[in-house]
């Protein structure tokens, strides 16, 4: 989607349609005031009489705007004053911009900006419209033989009261938009079914993104002969029970000025299809672990909004890419396999495989004496217990890189929650026949797989996202959300600003 800045009187503004977020009450905002004062107090009479609710999130269109420059007008809802923060904010978003794109317009013009909210400027509020835009018009309907006909919404125009907040609201309209993009990309990804979106998919995938990115991409893939001679014997054993071959994706972006600048590294879980393997899940709901690639999906999704925001640092982005399937050749619980770390592992829960792959994108990770690493996971179904649908979980071991990834959540308003990771729970893991478990017991789920993960970085500052909350909706909504795209990419952006601080104070 395509969109512009403008600073025009929205009274006078020509568009198909304008959108204007209103208050409960007589509180109208500046923009909105100006546009009842040019229209005889038309929005006024709306709210006086009742005939439009400004509750949160409520929504009606004005089909005809006599003395105005737009065609129509919609208002949005935005609830009381005194209670209008992010949350909100982004919910009148997405109700504003859902009614958009029912409209027979391919423009329209949105006063977000002006809406008053502690601590975020013009450039945030333009760049969640953008995002929410970006979410709006997205469709995914390939595989249905008679597709709804795609929103005809192609651009969005800010208006901005202030015009000295002008640059603001394009540089947040810009970082919007791309990550916008990564999250409609990651979505696709995950909604795919895992008869397209096989780990030889997704190095495809990689493949085109290092093709369309003119050399600011470079990708490599291992496939199972490199694995087996490298000695991911751990990754390999989680695709051994299926036809669909194993992949670990590495994808390199040098923006950075110095080449040798220690990177940051993006590890992601790539399942594409998990049955559990020999611990069979339950035949109910199994058709949602198509999403559990959801970690390698954020990381996709990440690269495409590096790839057009372009931040001066080293970013590797990995992806151990496997199905879980069961049969003769699987994977059974009590065997003992070898890590690429060299550590053996009990597998006893086949079912516990993320943990299984990530562990040697780990170790792979460490031959890039890296700055930091994350990886993202829909590892276990005891986060959800623990935090539900709203926060992703976070563990790490090093408390300096979770308080980034914490802060990163709270600019993008795409949150996490750190837990513990403490000593105590490593005995969780003991194993009488190997060097650990794959599993600690039902107590502590998330955490005790974190420690898991945690014996596999103990060479650089590392960090975990549990998203198996927050990567798809089940039910009536079914369909992943992208997340956590826009906390992975503020996080690379604030590393890029601590870089040239440092660079600027050498």
């Amino acid at each position: 989607m395509e969109f512009s800045v403008q600073t025009a009187n929205p009274a006078k503004a020509e568009t198909a349609c304008l959108v204007l977020p209103v208050f409960k009450g007589s509180d109208l905002l500046p923009a909105v005031a100006k546009l009842d004062d040019a229209s005889e107090r038309l929005i006024g009479q709306l709210l006086d009489r009742g005939d439009f609710d400004a509750s949160l999130g409520n929504v009606q269109l004005v089909p005809f705007a006599p003395g105005l420059g737009a065609e129509r007008l919609l208002l949005v809802g935005l609830g009381e004053r005194a209670k209008c923060q992010e949350a909100a904010f982004i919910k009148a978003l997405d109700a504003a911009m859902a009614a958009l794109t029912k409209l027979p317009i391919d423009e329209a013009s949105a006063t977000f900006t002006d809406v008053p909210l502690e601590d975020r400027d013009t450039a945030w509020k333009a760049r969640k419209t953008l995002e929410a835009a970006q979410r709006a018009i997205y469709r995914f309907d390939q595989f249905k033989s008679s597709p709804a006909k795609a929103p005809s919404l192609a651009k969005l125009n800010l208006i901005v009261s202030d015009a000295d907040e002008a640059p603001m609201a394009k540089q947040g309209a810009t970082l919007g938009t791309a990550i916008g993009q990564g999250i409609n990309l990651t979505r696709t990804l995950g909604n795919l079914p895992g008869n397209v979106c096989t780990p030889r998919y997704l190095a495809e995938q990689a493949e085109q993104l290092g093709r369309d990115s003119q050399g600011a991409l470079e990708v490599e893939i291992l496939d199972e002969e490199a694995l087996e001679a490298l000695g991911a014997g751990s990754l390999l054993s989680v695709g051994r029970g299926s036809q669909e071959p194993t992949r670990l994706i590495v994808m390199k972006y040098q923006g950075a000025e110095n080449s040798e600048e220690a990177p940051h590294v993006l590890v992601g879980k790539g399942i594409t299809f998990d049955t559990g393997g020999i611990s069979l899940k339950p035949g109910e709901g199994m058709d949602e672990m198509k999403f559990d690639m959801g970690g390698a999906a954020s990381v996709f999704g990440t690269v495409k909004a590096v790839l057009a925001i372009k931040p001066k640092l080293n970013v590797v982005f990995i992806v151990a890419a496997a199905e879980n399937m069961p049969d003769g050749a699987a994977t059974k619980p009590g065997d003992i396999i070898k890590t690429l770390k060299g550590l053996t592992v009990e597998v006893l829960n086949t079912d516990a495989e993320g943990r299984l792959v990530l562990c040697d994108a780990l170790t792979y990770a460490e031959r890039f004496t890296p700055a930091s690493v994350v990886d993202i996971a829909t590892l276990t179904g005891a986060v959800i217990i623990g935090l539900g649908h709203h926060a992703t979980g976070l563990l790490s071991n090093d408390d300096d890189l979770a308080l980034d990834l914490l802060d990163a959540g709270e600019a993008a308003w795409d949150r996490a929650w750190h837990l513990p990771l403490w000593d105590e729970y490593q005995e969780q893991l003991d194993s009488n026949f190997a060097d650990l478990a794959n599993i600690g017991g039902r107590p502590a789920g998330t955490i005790t797989a974190a420690c898991f993960l945690s014996r596999f970085a103990d060479h650089f500052p590392w960090a975990h996202l549990d998203i198996a909350g927050t990567a798809w909706h089940s039910g009536k909504q079914k369909g992943a959300t992208g997340r956590p795209v826009g906390l992975l990419t503020q996080y690379l952006l604030d590393r890029e600003a601590d870089a040239q601080v440092e660079n600027s104070d050498g």
